[in-house]
């Protein structure tokens, strides 16, 4: 009886996000993508994945 109730107590404790765990949740995944798409778009890594790619289209088996 009492672990059930306890139970009650900790799945009421943790139902979800509240709004504002939401939006610091979203204000850090825009960070983030922004830190990607500027290192991905910086000119040395363009050019590594550009040689990646010319290497692997160039391979031969």
């Amino acid at each position: 009886m009492a672990v059930r109730a306890w139970a009650r107590v900790a799945a009421r404790r943790d139902d979800g996000m509240v709004t504002s765990e939401y939006a610091m949740g979203i204000v850090a995944a825009v960070a983030f993508a922004v830190v990607l798409y500027k290192v991905v778009t910086s000119g040395q890594v363009s050019a590594e994945l550009q040689a990646i790619v010319k290497r692997a289209l160039d391979a031969r088996m």
